[in-house]
């Protein structure tokens, strides 16, 4: 069934309203008819449901301010909006819960009639099951098998647990609760903390297609990025001159300094739209998301610097990988690998990561530099490697032919 929503305001900013309803514009769900009022009549099924609406919803100083938005409605019929800093995040390898509660007359309805259903939003049409119970019966859908449960904390909480969160579980859910005559659904939405890095292949620029730029992030040890992603990278100070697809199958590029080769000097600042394009004959870069490591990306140069084919023996040697791109500035954004040594990536490109800007490392701002596709059998530089967890340590080779690791040793006595 429908469910219109009547809200009563407690708070005299309106910009509070207004986030809501851009939200419902937004992000779909229950609160697409809302409109304030005192108070509405109570149904068989009422879902609690945290919300997460973007800062631009804010006007003003509430600018760049994220909310959670908590929405029930009790036993009087009246509805209760309360908001709070902060928004559901984890990161890649974490668990986290989703949020949601809902509210029946259990004189009316058997407990066992309920059916909790998680679903994934993959379009504005499209969703994809995750989870879904019944009574006793549990089933999980998918890569959310054996990763997903109820949190069941007392009656009433359909609040799904997902544990180690890939980069793919990013976006937004719906919590649906259905009896033999009503339902009702909120979204919540899981976002992820990460980096945003731009990425083109050897080929050059714009030279993917929307499905290449999908498979190339997925290459690199990441995802096509998210419009709000790429917001967010532009507000901590993304400056980036070329158009990129994003997850939506839009293109856009983030402008922090208006300059004439940058769609001219005088237009303003922010994350220039080019629209929907033509997923499969448009082709641009691409801006993809990758979340922390659980591994760990290490600078490696043997007794000289190497080609490209000397790198990969070198990081074997080692009990690694060469790195890719998405695992340097995961390195570099969040455990802040700072090296200002150029070294091989698995894409063959030349790149390294600088946190602390200094002379003759490449400019004055933090970033990932990039010295773009070298010659790979000619020209020569270290290079950036990758363990994953579990792999033997890399100094275990050189103990390996009849020596005693020095941490091991002990003094002799005469």
């Amino acid at each position: 069934m429908s469910l219109e929503i009547l809200v009563k305001i407690y708070s005299p900013s309106e910009s509070i309203l207004e986030m809501i309803r851009e939200g419902a514009y937004r992000y779909g769900g229950f609160l697409a008819n809302l409109r304030t009022g005192p108070s509405c009549q109570a149904v068989g099924i009422n879902i609690w449901i945290l919300l997460i609406f973007a800062a631009s919803a804010l006007g003003g100083s509430d600018r760049g301010r994220k909310k959670i938005v908590h929405v029930l409605e009790d036993e009087s019929g009246a509805v209760v909006v309360q908001t709070a800093p902060g928004k559901v995040v984890t990161h890649r390898g974490g668990t986290i819960v989703l949020p949601c509660r809902y509210h029946y007359d259990i004189s009316a309805h058997d407990e066992d009639e309920i059916r909790l259903k998680w679903t994934k939003v993959t379009d504005p049409l499209a969703f994809r099951d995750v989870f879904v119970a019944m009574g006793k019966e549990r089933r999980a859908f998918g890569s959310y098998r054996g990763r997903t449960s109820l949190q069941e904390d007392g009656p009433g909480d359909a609040s799904l647990i997902i544990r180690n969160v890939t980069l793919q579980d990013y976006g937004r859910y719906e919590c649906e609760v259905t009896n033999e005559l009503e339902d009702d659904a909120g979204m919540v939405s899981l976002d992820l903390e990460g980096v945003i890095f731009p990425y083109h292949p050897r080929l050059g620029r714009y030279t993917l297609t929307f499905p290449e730029a999908q498979r190339a992030c997925a290459e690199q040890d990441g995802i096509l990025a998210s419009y709000e992603q790429l917001h967010a990278a532009w507000r901590e100070g993304l400056d980036w001159c070329n158009a990129g697809w994003l997850q939506d199958g839009s293109v856009q590029y983030p402008v922090g300094q208006p300059r004439e080769e940058c769609g001219r000097r005088e237009a303003p600042v922010g994350v220039r739209n080019y629209g929907y394009r033509h997923k499969e004959d448009e082709r641009y870069d691409a801006f993809c998301f990758t979340s922390n490591l659980q591994g760990q990306v290490f600078f490696l140069k043997p007794y000289r610097k190497v080609s490209f084919p000397e790198a990969v023996r070198a990081c074997a040697g080692s009990g690694a990988a060469v790195a890719k791109v998405g695992q340097l500035y995961a390195a570099w954004k969040l455990q802040l690998l700072d090296r200002c040594e150029a070294g091989w990536l698995g894409d063959g490109s030349v790149r390294y990561p600088i946190v602390n800007p200094r002379a003759r490392c490449g400019g004055q701002r933090p970033g990932v530099r990039n010295l773009g596709f070298p010659d790979k059998k000619h020209r020569l530089f270290g290079v950036y490697c990758y363990r994953a967890p579990g792999s033997r340590d890399p100094g275990a080779a050189r103990w390996g032919w009849g020596w005693r690791d020095p941490s091991a040793w002990r003094p002799l006595h005469v």
